[in-house]
């Protein structure tokens, strides 16, 4: 009895770890995401539309030019509501710009 409870003493440990991440991936206001800007798709609220046809759990980009004249690329993420979830945000780099 003492072995199976010292071969499971790390299991409630890992449960805890792995609950605190789903709970990380799945909060909607939590977690370390960028607030939409003018011209994120998300600026000022959910889109009107839904996006029906792409599958729930899939993501992609859009790129635009913010209000400092930079190209601006967002990723999103469809969640199970069809709501989107702005995930990252990167200014793309010109390499020719001066």
């Amino acid at each position: 009895m003492h072995n199976r409870t010292k071969r499971l003493g790390g299991v409630p440990l890992l449960i805890c770890a792995v609950s605190f991440c789903v709970e990380g991936c799945t909060s909607a206001t939590g977690g370390n995401y960028p607030e939409p800007i003018p011209g994120s798709i998300t600026y000022g609220g959910q889109p009107r539309t839904k996006l029906t046809k792409s599958p729930i759990g899939s993501w992609f980009h859009h790129r635009f030019t913010d209000q400092y004249g930079r190209t601006v690329e967002e990723t999103y993420f469809i969640q199970p509501d069809r709501s989107l979830l702005l995930t990252s945000r990167i200014v793309v780099e010109d390499i020719f710009d001066d």
